[in-house]
């Protein structure tokens, strides 16, 4: 039965005309996300093209109380996008208007629907780029929603660093900016911070200013294999704890690396691998950090570094990277992915990757590791066989322990990918008496619970 009121529908069409739709092929796409198995296509689907609209959309909903999903590029890994209440999928990926670009000040003021890659080709000839990085081509505003990160994190934060201000449209349809430009503020609560990580269950974020890096003079990447799995992370730990700057270190286990290197063509064996990026100021700086790594790297019973210094190699070692996606697919044809992931401080880095490891070699599941390891976050990507349950219960089972283990360590249940649907049991290991906090704010902005309903919390009666 539809979520919607028929006077709803009307409303929504008479206000969008042919962005209005209830195609149900275009609703099976809204509401079915990456890595998550279980389908929950919207009522209907709106493509608004101003923030004016979006305030239009979420008035009516919110008089018809009907549930809302901000839908970005359909990237996520946690469910964040699935209607499990019915209602209507926010499409902003029409919104796509990069509005503004302060070279001067290093930020720019991009529309929800602009991706990573589109803002970084407009910033082409500036000296600029936006270096946060989930590996998808993300909306901007989606990663703004779900605080990603990913590869360049050890150098350049997450999205919780690089968003200065917001505008945000709230559930009855009022639209409210947070933050500015101004590099640092003391005035009142920090409301872009609580925006920027609410999975769209508090308002829609409608366009986003970020903060833009220069571009390096000198950047070189570099491949190292190694013959255990843990000369690899304590190379990565010895790094990190001894300053080196460096801009990315990706970490992939054997199995990982067999996926990527059988996919992208590349020459390289089955072993635990790091992959490493250096910035710098000048060649010799960019070397002087590649010598001090490399040092570490051999005491670790690492191989010599292979490198990538131009445009065109350094590329294509990325792209093979950011596929690993796909590439663990191809491990086992038709299955279906449950990626989680998980943050450690540096120091217990060690302890939780081989750990988890452990308990992927005692299950009957196909499960391989990688992750942006210089900041302590890592994946674990279980191939499901989607007609045999048993095992989406077994790689429940792994991922709590996966979890259990990361909080007991001071960790968290997720470093980037989000609560959504699938970590909901785990934000309140996590963070017990906390989450009643959270749900204050909730009730607060959102009494209906109308916002993106059944994500971070489990139980949330309108």
């Amino acid at each position: 039965m539809s979520a919607v009121p028929p006077g709803a529908f009307e409303q929504l069409a008479a206000l969008l005309g042919d962005r209005f739709t209830t195609n149900r092929s275009i609703r099976d796409h809204h509401g079915q996300a990456e890595a998550y198995p279980i389908p929950h296509p919207p009522d209907a689907v709106v493509y608004p093209a101003t923030t004016a609209e979006v305030s239009a959309i979420a008035r009516i909903c919110f008089e018809a109380s009907v549930p809302m999903i901000p839908f970005g590029a359909g990237s996520s890994l946690e469910g964040h996008i699935a209607a499990v209440r019915g209602g209507v999928s926010i499409d902003l990926s029409s919104m796509n208007r990069i509005l503004r670009i302060g070279q001067d000040d290093l930020d720019a003021t991009v529309e929800a629907g602009v991706t990573r890659g589109q803002l970084n080709e407009a910033l082409k000839g500036t000296g600029l780029a936006f270096y946060v990085d989930p590996g998808a081509d993300a909306t901007i505003g989606g990663m703004a929603s779900t605080r990603a990160s990913g590869t360049t994190a050890v150098r350049y934060g997450t999205m919780r660093e690089n968003v200065l201000g917001l505008t945000v449209v709230l559930p009855h349809g009022e639209v409210i900016r947070t933050g500015g430009r101004a590099k640092k503020s003391s005035a009142g609560y920090d409301l872009t911070r609580l925006f920027v990580g609410a999975e769209g269950t508090l308002g829609i974020i409608t366009e986003v200013t970020v903060r833009l890096n220069g571009v390096p003079a000198a950047i070189a990447a570099a491949v190292c294999q190694f013959r255990s799995l843990e000369g690899a992370v304590n190379a990565v730990i010895q790094t990190i704890q001894l300053g080196v700057p460096v801009a990315r270190i990706e970490l992939l286990d054997e199995l990982f690396m067999d996926a990527v290197a059988r996919f992208a063509n590349l020459s390289y064996a089955p072993m635990p691998t790091l992959f490493f990026e250096f910035h710098g100021g000048s060649e010799r700086a960019v070397g002087e950090d590649a010598e001090i790594v490399k040092e570490i790297v051999e005491q670790h019973g690492g191989s010599a570094f292979e490198w990538a210094t131009d445009e065109a190699s350094r590329a294509k070692l990325w792209k093979a990277r950011h596929e690993g996606y796909f590439a663990g697919l191809a491990l086992r044809p038709g299955s279906r992915p449950l990626v989680t992931d998980v943050c450690v401080p540096i120091s217990r880095l060690a302890e939780s990757i081989l750990e988890t490891k452990k308990d992927v070699a005692g299950s009957p599941l196909l499960g391989a590791i990688l992750g942006h390891v210089g900041d302590g976050n890592y994946h674990v990507a279980y191939l499901i066989d989607p007609a045999k349950p048993e095992e989406q219960t077994e790689a429940k089972r792994l991922n709590d322990r996966m979890v259990e283990r990361a909080i007991a360590l001071g960790g968290t249940c997720t470093g980037e990918h989000g609560v959504g649907i699938g970590k909901r049991d785990s934000l309140l290991k996590e963070h017990r008496n906390g989450v009643a906090v959270m749900r204050a704010i909730k009730r607060a902005l959102d009494p209906r619970g109308l916002m993106n309903p059944g994500k971070i919390f489990f139980d949330e009666s309108p």
